[in-house]
Protein backbone atom coordinates (compact mmCIF):
# COMPACT_ATOMS: atom_id res chain seq x y z
CA UNK A 1 0.00 0.00 0.00
CA UNK A 2 1.69 3.25 -1.12
CA UNK A 3 1.80 6.45 0.89
CA UNK A 4 -0.98 8.17 -1.07
CA UNK A 5 -3.26 5.19 -0.55
CA UNK A 6 -2.52 5.11 3.18
CA UNK A 7 -3.33 8.82 3.42
CA UNK A 8 -6.59 8.32 1.47
CA UNK A 9 -7.61 5.44 3.70
CA UNK A 10 -6.70 7.52 6.77
CA UNK A 11 -8.92 10.39 5.61
CA UNK A 12 -11.78 7.99 4.91
CA UNK A 13 -11.42 6.29 8.30
CA UNK A 14 -11.17 9.69 10.02
CA UNK A 15 -14.42 10.80 8.37
CA UNK A 16 -16.09 7.57 9.41
CA UNK A 17 -14.60 7.97 12.85
CA UNK A 18 -16.16 11.43 13.08
CA UNK A 19 -19.54 10.40 11.71
CA UNK A 20 -20.12 7.12 13.54
CA UNK A 21 -19.97 8.44 17.14
CA UNK A 22 -22.08 11.48 16.28
CA UNK A 23 -24.57 9.34 14.35
CA UNK A 24 -24.69 6.97 17.31
CA UNK A 25 -25.46 9.85 19.67
CA UNK A 26 -28.14 11.16 17.31
CA UNK A 27 -29.72 7.72 17.05
CA UNK A 28 -29.52 7.16 20.82
CA UNK A 29 -31.05 10.58 21.54
CA UNK A 30 -33.83 10.11 18.98
CA UNK A 31 -34.61 6.65 20.36
CA UNK A 32 -34.58 7.97 23.91
CA UNK A 33 -36.84 10.92 23.07
CA UNK A 34 -39.19 8.71 21.02
CA UNK A 35 -39.48 6.26 23.90
CA UNK A 36 -40.00 9.09 26.40
CA UNK A 37 -42.70 10.73 24.27
CA UNK A 38 -44.40 7.39 23.74
CA UNK A 39 -44.42 6.74 27.49
CA UNK A 40 -45.82 10.24 28.07
CA UNK A 41 -48.65 9.65 25.59
CA UNK A 42 -49.32 6.19 26.98
CA UNK A 43 -49.58 7.63 30.49
CA UNK A 44 -51.99 10.31 29.27
CA UNK A 45 -54.15 7.71 27.52
CA UNK A 46 -54.27 5.63 30.71
CA UNK A 47 -55.22 8.72 32.76
CA UNK A 48 -57.99 9.46 30.28
CA UNK A 49 -59.22 5.90 30.62
CA UNK A 50 -59.25 6.27 34.41
CA UNK A 51 -61.15 9.57 34.11
CA UNK A 52 -63.81 7.99 31.92
CA UNK A 53 -64.08 5.06 34.28
CA UNK A 54 -64.48 7.29 37.34
CA UNK A 55 -67.19 9.32 35.59
CA UNK A 56 -68.99 6.13 34.60
CA UNK A 57 -68.75 4.60 38.09
CA UNK A 58 -69.89 7.83 39.75
CA UNK A 59 -72.93 8.11 37.48
CA UNK A 60 -73.78 4.42 37.93
CA UNK A 61 -73.59 4.79 41.72
CA UNK A 62 -76.05 7.72 41.48
CA UNK A 63 -78.49 5.66 39.45
CA UNK A 64 -78.25 2.76 41.89
CA UNK A 65 -78.97 5.08 44.82
CA UNK A 66 -82.04 6.51 43.08
CA UNK A 67 -83.23 3.03 42.15
CA UNK A 68 -83.15 2.08 45.82
CA UNK A 69 -84.85 5.29 47.03
CA UNK A 70 -88.21 4.73 48.86
CA UNK A 71 -89.43 8.25 48.02
CA UNK A 72 -92.59 8.71 45.99
CA UNK A 73 -91.69 9.18 42.35
CA UNK A 74 -91.56 12.80 41.21
CA UNK A 75 -92.60 14.08 44.64
CA UNK A 76 -90.95 17.31 45.83
CA UNK A 77 -88.64 15.21 48.03
CA UNK A 78 -87.80 12.93 45.12
CA UNK A 79 -87.06 15.90 42.85
CA UNK A 80 -84.80 17.45 45.52
CA UNK A 81 -82.92 14.16 45.81
CA UNK A 82 -82.39 14.01 42.03
CA UNK A 83 -81.14 17.62 41.97
CA UNK A 84 -78.77 16.98 44.87
CA UNK A 85 -77.35 13.89 43.21
CA UNK A 86 -76.89 15.75 39.90
CA UNK A 87 -74.96 18.46 41.69
CA UNK A 88 -72.74 15.92 43.46
CA UNK A 89 -72.12 13.66 40.45
CA UNK A 90 -69.11 14.58 38.30
CA UNK A 91 -70.01 15.35 34.67
CA UNK A 92 -73.79 14.88 35.26
CA UNK A 93 -76.16 17.33 33.57
CA UNK A 94 -79.59 15.84 34.29
CA UNK A 95 -81.31 12.84 35.89
CA UNK A 96 -84.56 11.46 34.41
CA UNK A 97 -87.20 9.08 35.82
CA UNK A 98 -89.20 6.75 33.55
CA UNK A 99 -92.23 4.53 34.13
CA UNK A 100 -93.26 1.94 31.59
CA UNK A 101 -90.72 3.38 29.16
CA UNK A 102 -92.08 6.93 29.33
CA UNK A 103 -90.49 10.01 30.87
CA UNK A 104 -92.31 11.18 34.03
CA UNK A 105 -89.94 13.73 35.50
CA UNK A 106 -86.36 14.98 35.51
CA UNK A 107 -84.19 16.74 38.00
CA UNK A 108 -85.62 19.90 36.46
CA UNK A 109 -89.17 18.91 37.43
CA UNK A 110 -92.26 17.02 36.20
CA UNK A 111 -92.57 16.53 32.44
CA UNK A 112 -95.86 16.70 30.52
CA UNK A 113 -94.31 15.91 27.10
CA UNK A 114 -94.79 12.42 25.71
CA UNK A 115 -91.16 11.17 25.60
CA UNK A 116 -90.20 7.53 25.21
CA UNK A 117 -87.10 6.17 26.98
CA UNK A 118 -84.40 5.74 24.28
CA UNK A 119 -83.04 2.32 23.35
CA UNK A 120 -79.40 1.98 24.55
CA UNK A 121 -76.65 2.01 21.95
CA UNK A 122 -74.92 -0.73 23.93
CA UNK A 123 -75.08 -2.31 27.39
CA UNK A 124 -72.14 -2.46 29.80
CA UNK A 125 -71.02 -5.48 31.79
CA UNK A 126 -72.85 -4.06 34.85
CA UNK A 127 -76.12 -3.98 32.95
CA UNK A 128 -76.17 -0.22 32.39
CA UNK A 129 -77.27 1.08 29.02
CA UNK A 130 -75.33 3.78 27.19
CA UNK A 131 -77.06 5.92 24.58
CA UNK A 132 -75.10 8.39 22.45
CA UNK A 133 -76.34 11.67 20.95
CA UNK A 134 -79.19 12.39 23.40
CA UNK A 135 -80.55 15.94 23.21
CA UNK A 136 -81.26 17.46 26.69
CA UNK A 137 -84.76 18.81 27.34
CA UNK A 138 -83.67 21.71 29.52
CA UNK A 139 -80.59 23.48 30.79
CA UNK A 140 -77.98 25.67 29.15
CA UNK A 141 -76.10 22.84 27.45
CA UNK A 142 -77.86 22.10 24.19
CA UNK A 143 -75.07 19.89 22.81
CA UNK A 144 -75.86 16.18 22.38
CA UNK A 145 -75.13 14.27 25.57
CA UNK A 146 -74.52 10.67 26.56
CA UNK A 147 -77.24 8.93 28.55
CA UNK A 148 -76.40 6.26 31.09
CA UNK A 149 -79.53 4.29 32.06
CA UNK A 150 -80.07 1.82 34.88
CA UNK A 151 -83.51 0.51 35.89
CA UNK A 152 -86.10 3.35 35.82
CA UNK A 153 -83.53 6.15 35.71
CA UNK A 154 -80.99 7.61 33.36
CA UNK A 155 -78.39 10.31 33.79
CA UNK A 156 -77.11 12.64 31.07
CA UNK A 157 -73.37 13.22 30.94
CA UNK A 158 -71.46 15.73 28.88
CA UNK A 159 -69.02 13.55 26.82
CA UNK A 160 -66.47 16.38 26.79
CA UNK A 161 -66.02 15.85 30.51
CA UNK A 162 -64.66 12.36 29.80
CA UNK A 163 -61.64 13.83 28.02
CA UNK A 164 -61.23 16.74 30.42
CA UNK A 165 -57.74 15.61 31.48
CA UNK A 166 -54.79 17.84 32.30
CA UNK A 167 -52.21 17.19 29.57
CA UNK A 168 -49.66 19.01 27.42
CA UNK A 169 -51.26 21.69 25.22
CA UNK A 170 -50.61 19.80 21.96
CA UNK A 171 -52.03 16.48 23.16
CA UNK A 172 -55.49 15.56 21.85
CA UNK A 173 -57.72 12.92 23.47
CA UNK A 174 -60.65 10.74 22.49
CA UNK A 175 -62.89 8.29 24.35
CA UNK A 176 -64.87 5.49 22.74
CA UNK A 177 -66.72 2.32 23.59
CA UNK A 178 -64.71 -0.92 23.48
CA UNK A 179 -66.27 -1.76 20.12
CA UNK A 180 -65.00 1.50 18.61
CA UNK A 181 -68.04 3.81 18.94
CA UNK A 182 -66.64 7.32 19.35
CA UNK A 183 -68.06 9.10 22.40
CA UNK A 184 -65.91 12.23 22.73
CA UNK A 185 -62.80 13.78 21.19
CA UNK A 186 -60.70 16.92 21.36
CA UNK A 187 -60.50 17.93 17.72
CA UNK A 188 -58.02 15.24 16.58
CA UNK A 189 -56.67 16.34 13.18
CA UNK A 190 -56.01 12.95 11.59
CA UNK A 191 -59.50 11.46 11.58
CA UNK A 192 -58.49 8.55 9.36
CA UNK A 193 -55.86 7.54 11.92
CA UNK A 194 -58.41 7.93 14.72
CA UNK A 195 -60.87 5.61 12.98
CA UNK A 196 -58.14 2.98 12.53
CA UNK A 197 -57.21 3.21 16.20
CA UNK A 198 -60.86 2.78 17.20
CA UNK A 199 -60.93 -0.42 15.13
CA UNK A 200 -57.46 -1.63 16.03
CA UNK A 201 -55.98 0.03 19.16
CA UNK A 202 -52.20 0.45 19.01
CA UNK A 203 -49.32 2.76 19.95
CA UNK A 204 -46.64 4.24 17.71
CA UNK A 205 -46.01 6.96 15.19
CA UNK A 206 -47.52 7.53 11.74
CA UNK A 207 -46.77 10.43 9.47
CA UNK A 208 -46.83 13.58 11.58
CA UNK A 209 -48.69 12.06 14.53
CA UNK A 210 -47.67 10.11 17.61
CA UNK A 211 -50.41 8.04 19.20
CA UNK A 212 -51.13 5.74 22.14
CA UNK A 213 -54.22 3.85 23.33
CA UNK A 214 -55.47 2.29 26.55
CA UNK A 215 -58.64 0.24 27.11
CA UNK A 216 -60.59 -1.89 29.54
CA UNK A 217 -63.96 -3.66 29.37
CA UNK A 218 -65.96 -0.40 29.28
CA UNK A 219 -63.85 2.26 27.58
CA UNK A 220 -61.20 2.92 24.97
CA UNK A 221 -58.97 6.00 25.32
CA UNK A 222 -56.82 7.49 22.54
CA UNK A 223 -54.08 10.11 22.96
CA UNK A 224 -52.33 11.82 20.02
CA UNK A 225 -49.62 14.47 19.68
CA UNK A 226 -47.96 16.14 16.69
CA UNK A 227 -44.53 14.96 15.60
CA UNK A 228 -43.28 18.49 16.18
CA UNK A 229 -43.36 17.75 19.92
CA UNK A 230 -40.97 14.88 19.34
CA UNK A 231 -38.67 17.06 17.23
CA UNK A 232 -38.73 19.82 19.84
CA UNK A 233 -37.84 17.34 22.60
CA UNK A 234 -35.07 15.91 20.42
CA UNK A 235 -33.59 19.36 19.82
CA UNK A 236 -33.71 20.05 23.54
CA UNK A 237 -31.96 16.82 24.52
CA UNK A 238 -29.45 16.55 21.70
CA UNK A 239 -27.43 19.41 23.15
CA UNK A 240 -26.99 17.37 26.31
CA UNK A 241 -25.49 14.40 24.46
CA UNK A 242 -23.77 15.89 21.41
CA UNK A 243 -20.60 16.69 23.44
CA UNK A 244 -20.24 12.95 24.08
CA UNK A 245 -20.51 12.30 20.34
CA UNK A 246 -17.93 14.99 19.61
CA UNK A 247 -15.55 13.55 22.21
CA UNK A 248 -16.04 10.07 20.75
CA UNK A 249 -15.41 11.40 17.24
CA UNK A 250 -12.25 13.18 18.37
CA UNK A 251 -11.04 10.02 20.12
CA UNK A 252 -11.62 7.88 17.03
CA UNK A 253 -10.03 10.45 14.72
CA UNK A 254 -7.06 10.70 17.05
CA UNK A 255 -6.70 6.93 17.09
CA UNK A 256 -6.88 6.69 13.31
CA UNK A 257 -4.33 9.46 12.87
CA UNK A 258 -2.05 7.88 15.46
CA UNK A 259 -2.20 4.49 13.77
CA UNK A 260 -1.71 5.94 10.28
CA UNK A 261 1.19 8.09 11.43
CA UNK A 262 2.70 5.09 13.12
CA UNK A 263 2.31 3.07 9.95
CA UNK A 264 3.64 5.85 7.77
CA UNK A 265 6.41 6.41 10.30
CA UNK A 266 7.32 2.71 10.35
CA UNK A 267 7.16 2.67 6.56
CA UNK A 268 9.48 5.65 6.37
CA UNK A 269 11.79 4.14 8.97
CA UNK A 270 11.87 0.90 7.01
CA UNK A 271 12.87 2.67 3.81
CA UNK A 272 15.61 4.47 5.72
CA UNK A 273 16.70 1.21 7.35
CA UNK A 274 17.01 -0.47 3.95
CA UNK A 275 19.02 2.46 2.67
CA UNK A 276 21.29 2.49 5.73
CA UNK A 277 21.54 -1.31 5.86
CA UNK A 278 20.35 -1.51 9.47
CA UNK A 279 19.48 -5.22 9.21
CA UNK A 280 21.46 -8.11 10.60
CA UNK A 281 21.05 -11.87 10.84
CA UNK A 282 20.45 -14.50 13.47
CA UNK A 283 20.74 -18.20 12.72
CA UNK A 284 18.37 -20.90 14.01
CA UNK A 285 20.34 -24.17 14.20
CA UNK A 286 18.97 -27.19 12.30
CA UNK A 287 19.75 -30.52 13.97
CA UNK A 288 19.88 -34.00 12.47
CA UNK A 289 17.57 -35.79 14.89
CA UNK A 290 19.17 -39.26 14.71
CA UNK A 291 22.71 -38.05 15.41
CA UNK A 292 22.29 -34.67 17.18
CA UNK A 293 24.67 -33.02 14.70
CA UNK A 294 24.05 -29.41 13.68
CA UNK A 295 23.85 -29.58 9.89
CA UNK A 296 23.13 -25.92 9.30
CA UNK A 297 20.76 -23.10 10.16
CA UNK A 298 17.81 -21.07 8.98
CA UNK A 299 18.81 -17.45 8.49
CA UNK A 300 16.45 -14.98 10.20
CA UNK A 301 16.60 -11.28 9.42
CA UNK A 302 16.49 -8.81 12.31
CA UNK A 303 16.05 -5.02 12.43
CA UNK A 304 17.35 -2.87 15.24
CA UNK A 305 16.43 0.81 15.14
CA UNK A 306 19.09 3.42 15.87
CA UNK A 307 17.59 3.81 19.36
CA UNK A 308 18.35 0.13 20.02
CA UNK A 309 14.76 -1.17 19.90
CA UNK A 310 14.00 -4.25 17.82
CA UNK A 311 11.14 -4.44 15.32
CA UNK A 312 9.44 -7.81 14.98
CA UNK A 313 9.88 -9.50 11.57
CA UNK A 314 6.14 -10.17 11.32
CA UNK A 315 5.71 -6.38 11.27
CA UNK A 316 8.42 -5.17 8.94
CA UNK A 317 8.57 -8.03 6.39
CA UNK A 318 4.90 -7.69 5.26
CA UNK A 319 5.40 -3.90 5.24
CA UNK A 320 8.50 -4.33 3.08
CA UNK A 321 6.43 -6.40 0.62
CA UNK A 322 3.70 -3.74 0.52
CA UNK A 323 6.19 -0.91 0.12
CA UNK A 324 8.17 -2.58 -2.68
CA UNK A 325 11.26 -2.88 -0.47
CA UNK A 326 11.38 -6.67 -0.25
CA UNK A 327 13.81 -7.10 -3.13
CA UNK A 328 16.34 -4.74 -1.53
CA UNK A 329 15.83 -6.51 1.80
CA UNK A 330 16.40 -9.93 0.19
CA UNK A 331 19.60 -8.65 -1.38
CA UNK A 332 20.88 -7.53 2.03
CA UNK A 333 19.95 -10.90 3.56
CA UNK A 334 22.02 -12.66 0.87
CA UNK A 335 24.95 -10.29 1.50
CA UNK A 336 24.80 -10.89 5.26
CA UNK A 337 24.59 -14.69 4.91
CA UNK A 338 27.61 -14.77 2.61
CA UNK A 339 29.60 -12.42 4.85
CA UNK A 340 28.60 -14.17 8.10
CA UNK A 341 28.88 -17.79 6.99
CA UNK A 342 31.43 -17.85 4.17
CA UNK A 343 34.23 -19.13 6.34
CA UNK A 344 32.09 -21.84 7.95
CA UNK A 345 30.57 -23.01 4.66
CA UNK A 346 33.90 -23.19 2.84
CA UNK A 347 35.54 -25.10 5.68
CA UNK A 348 32.63 -27.50 6.31
CA UNK A 349 30.97 -28.70 3.12
CA UNK A 350 28.37 -30.62 5.12
CA UNK A 351 26.92 -27.40 6.51
CA UNK A 352 24.16 -25.39 4.87
CA UNK A 353 22.29 -22.13 5.47
CA UNK A 354 18.62 -21.71 4.53
CA UNK A 355 17.41 -18.39 3.12
CA UNK A 356 13.72 -17.48 3.18
CA UNK A 357 12.28 -16.17 -0.06
CA UNK A 358 9.36 -13.76 -0.20
CA UNK A 359 6.44 -14.38 -2.55
CA UNK A 360 7.81 -11.85 -5.04
CA UNK A 361 11.24 -13.53 -4.90
CA UNK A 362 9.67 -16.89 -5.84
CA UNK A 363 7.40 -15.66 -8.62
CA UNK A 364 9.93 -13.35 -10.30
CA UNK A 365 13.05 -15.54 -10.01
CA UNK A 366 15.09 -12.34 -9.54
CA UNK A 367 16.48 -13.41 -6.15
CA UNK A 368 17.92 -16.59 -7.67
CA UNK A 369 19.86 -14.56 -10.23
CA UNK A 370 21.15 -12.22 -7.50
CA UNK A 371 22.16 -15.17 -5.31
CA UNK A 372 24.01 -16.90 -8.15
CA UNK A 373 25.92 -13.74 -8.99
CA UNK A 374 26.88 -13.06 -5.37
CA UNK A 375 28.04 -16.67 -4.76
CA UNK A 376 30.54 -16.52 -7.60
CA UNK A 377 34.07 -16.36 -6.29
CA UNK A 378 33.04 -17.01 -2.65
CA UNK A 379 33.85 -20.71 -2.62
CA UNK A 380 30.35 -21.48 -1.32
CA UNK A 381 28.62 -24.29 -3.23
CA UNK A 382 25.00 -23.82 -4.34
CA UNK A 383 24.17 -27.06 -2.50
CA UNK A 384 25.05 -25.29 0.76
CA UNK A 385 22.34 -22.65 0.32
CA UNK A 386 18.84 -23.96 0.88
CA UNK A 387 15.91 -21.89 -0.33
CA UNK A 388 12.71 -21.84 1.71
CA UNK A 389 9.43 -20.53 0.30
CA UNK A 390 6.06 -20.16 2.01
CA UNK A 391 2.81 -21.07 0.27
CA UNK A 392 2.08 -17.42 -0.54
CA UNK A 393 4.86 -17.67 -3.07
CA UNK A 394 2.93 -20.37 -4.96
CA UNK A 395 -0.12 -18.31 -5.88
CA UNK A 396 1.19 -18.09 -9.45
CA UNK A 397 1.93 -21.82 -9.66
CA UNK A 398 3.39 -21.73 -13.19
CA UNK A 399 5.99 -19.05 -12.42
CA UNK A 400 6.77 -20.62 -9.04
CA UNK A 401 7.38 -24.02 -10.64
CA UNK A 402 9.76 -22.49 -13.19
CA UNK A 403 11.67 -20.49 -10.56
CA UNK A 404 12.07 -23.42 -8.16
CA UNK A 405 13.06 -25.82 -10.95
CA UNK A 406 15.83 -23.40 -11.95
CA UNK A 407 17.02 -23.25 -8.34
CA UNK A 408 17.25 -27.04 -8.09
CA UNK A 409 18.98 -27.24 -11.47
CA UNK A 410 21.70 -24.92 -10.16
CA UNK A 411 22.09 -27.13 -7.11
CA UNK A 412 20.07 -25.46 -4.38
CA UNK A 413 17.88 -27.52 -2.09
CA UNK A 414 14.27 -26.21 -2.11
CA UNK A 415 11.93 -26.52 0.87
CA UNK A 416 8.34 -25.46 1.44
CA UNK A 417 8.16 -23.52 4.72
CA UNK A 418 5.37 -23.51 7.35
CA UNK A 419 3.66 -26.42 5.63
CA UNK A 420 0.04 -27.07 6.61
CA UNK A 421 -1.08 -23.56 7.57
CA UNK A 422 -1.94 -22.35 4.05
CA UNK A 423 -4.74 -23.22 1.67
CA UNK A 424 -2.70 -24.62 -1.19
CA UNK A 425 -0.51 -27.29 0.42
CA UNK A 426 -2.19 -30.48 -0.74
CA UNK A 427 -3.25 -28.99 -4.04
CA UNK A 428 0.19 -27.84 -5.16
CA UNK A 429 2.63 -30.11 -3.35
CA UNK A 430 2.92 -32.70 -6.12
CA UNK A 431 3.18 -30.03 -8.83
CA UNK A 432 6.26 -28.28 -7.42
CA UNK A 433 9.95 -29.26 -7.66
CA UNK A 434 10.74 -29.64 -3.95
CA UNK A 435 13.30 -31.45 -1.80
CA UNK A 436 12.09 -30.80 1.72
CA UNK A 437 8.98 -30.08 3.70
CA UNK A 438 9.11 -28.02 6.91
CA UNK A 439 6.35 -28.96 9.35
CA UNK A 440 4.87 -25.84 10.95
CA UNK A 441 5.36 -25.30 14.67
CA UNK A 442 1.60 -25.44 15.34
CA UNK A 443 1.59 -29.14 14.39
CA UNK A 444 4.64 -29.86 16.53
CA UNK A 445 2.98 -28.12 19.50
CA UNK A 446 -0.01 -30.47 19.09
CA UNK A 447 2.07 -33.61 19.61
CA UNK A 448 0.87 -35.53 22.66
CA UNK A 449 -2.15 -33.26 23.21
CA UNK A 450 -5.86 -33.59 22.57
CA UNK A 451 -5.71 -30.85 19.95
CA UNK A 452 -7.70 -31.34 16.77
CA UNK A 453 -4.46 -30.94 14.79
CA UNK A 454 -2.58 -33.61 16.72
CA UNK A 455 -3.42 -36.53 14.34
CA UNK A 456 -2.51 -34.38 11.34
CA UNK A 457 1.20 -34.37 12.20
CA UNK A 458 1.70 -38.06 11.45
CA UNK A 459 -0.22 -37.73 8.17
CA UNK A 460 2.05 -34.86 7.07
CA UNK A 461 5.13 -36.96 7.82
CA UNK A 462 3.75 -39.96 5.93
CA UNK A 463 2.78 -37.80 2.96
CA UNK A 464 6.28 -36.30 2.76
CA UNK A 465 7.85 -39.76 2.75
CA UNK A 466 5.44 -40.92 0.03
CA UNK A 467 6.49 -37.96 -2.13
CA UNK A 468 10.19 -38.58 -1.49
CA UNK A 469 10.74 -35.42 0.53
CA UNK A 470 12.79 -35.18 3.69
CA UNK A 471 11.20 -33.32 6.60
CA UNK A 472 12.28 -30.57 9.00
CA UNK A 473 10.23 -30.08 12.18
CA UNK A 474 9.94 -26.45 13.32
CA UNK A 475 9.60 -25.35 16.94
CA UNK A 476 10.76 -28.52 18.73
CA UNK A 477 10.70 -27.62 22.42
CA UNK A 478 10.24 -30.78 24.51
CA UNK A 479 11.91 -34.19 24.76
CA UNK A 480 8.50 -35.80 24.15
CA UNK A 481 8.22 -34.02 20.82
CA UNK A 482 11.74 -35.09 19.91
CA UNK A 483 11.00 -38.72 20.77
CA UNK A 484 7.82 -38.64 18.71
CA UNK A 485 9.68 -37.21 15.67
CA UNK A 486 12.56 -39.66 16.00
CA UNK A 487 10.15 -42.57 16.19
CA UNK A 488 8.61 -41.46 12.91
CA UNK A 489 12.01 -40.96 11.26
CA UNK A 490 11.76 -37.20 10.76
CA UNK A 491 15.21 -36.25 9.52
CA UNK A 492 15.78 -32.74 10.90
CA UNK A 493 14.45 -30.41 13.57
CA UNK A 494 14.92 -26.93 14.89
CA UNK A 495 13.66 -25.24 18.03
CA UNK A 496 14.51 -24.11 21.53
CA UNK A 497 15.05 -27.69 22.71
CA UNK A 498 18.34 -27.42 20.80
CA UNK A 499 18.99 -23.69 20.70
CA UNK A 500 17.39 -20.32 20.15
CA UNK A 501 18.35 -18.27 17.09
CA UNK A 502 21.95 -17.13 17.53
CA UNK A 503 24.13 -14.25 16.27
CA UNK A 504 26.69 -15.35 13.63
CA UNK A 505 29.69 -15.90 15.93
CA UNK A 506 27.61 -17.76 18.52
CA UNK A 507 26.08 -19.99 15.84
CA UNK A 508 29.50 -20.89 14.45
CA UNK A 509 30.63 -21.82 17.96
CA UNK A 510 27.43 -23.83 18.52
CA UNK A 511 27.89 -25.64 15.21
CA UNK A 512 31.48 -26.57 15.96
CA UNK A 513 30.61 -27.70 19.50
CA UNK A 514 27.84 -30.01 18.24
CA UNK A 515 30.13 -31.35 15.53
CA UNK A 516 32.83 -32.19 18.08
CA UNK A 517 30.25 -33.68 20.44
CA UNK A 518 28.29 -35.82 17.97
CA UNK A 519 30.69 -36.38 15.09
CA UNK A 520 30.67 -35.67 11.36
CA UNK A 521 27.30 -35.38 9.54
CA UNK A 522 26.73 -37.83 6.69
CA UNK A 523 27.50 -35.85 3.58
CA UNK A 524 24.79 -37.50 1.48
CA UNK A 525 22.13 -35.95 3.71
CA UNK A 526 23.05 -32.53 2.37
CA UNK A 527 22.44 -33.29 -1.29
CA UNK A 528 19.20 -32.07 -2.93
CA UNK A 529 17.02 -34.38 -4.98
CA UNK A 530 16.80 -34.55 -8.74
CA UNK A 531 15.42 -31.86 -10.99
CA UNK A 532 11.92 -33.32 -11.19
CA UNK A 533 9.05 -32.55 -8.84
CA UNK A 534 9.05 -34.69 -5.69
Amino acid sequence: MNRARIIAVTILLALLGALVPIATVLYFTWSRVSESEQVRLQTTAERTLQRAHRSYEGALDTLRELEQSPLQACSPEHLRLMRRLVMSTHSAEQVSYFENGRLICTSWGPMDAEIVQPTPTYVTAEGAGITLGVQPLAGSNQQPLMALSYGRYDILIDPARLVDVIADPNVRLAVASPDGRLIAQQDIQDQALLQRLLRDPASGIEGQTLYATAQDQEWLAVATAPRTDLVAAFRHQIWQFIPLGVLGALAVIGGVIWLSRRRLSLRGELATAVRRREFFMHYQPIIELDTGICVGAESLVRWRRPDGSLVRPDLFIPLAEEAGLIEALTDQVIDHVIADMRELLTQDRTAHIAINLAAEDVSSGRALKVLSAKLQGTGIHPQQIWLEATERGFIDIRRARTSLANARRIGHCVAIDDFGVGYSSLQYLQQLPLDALKIDKSFIDAIGTDSATSPVTSHIIDMAKTLGLFTVAEGVETPAQLAYLQARQVEFGQGWLFSKALPPAEFVAFHQQRKQQYGQAPEDMQKPGNDEPG
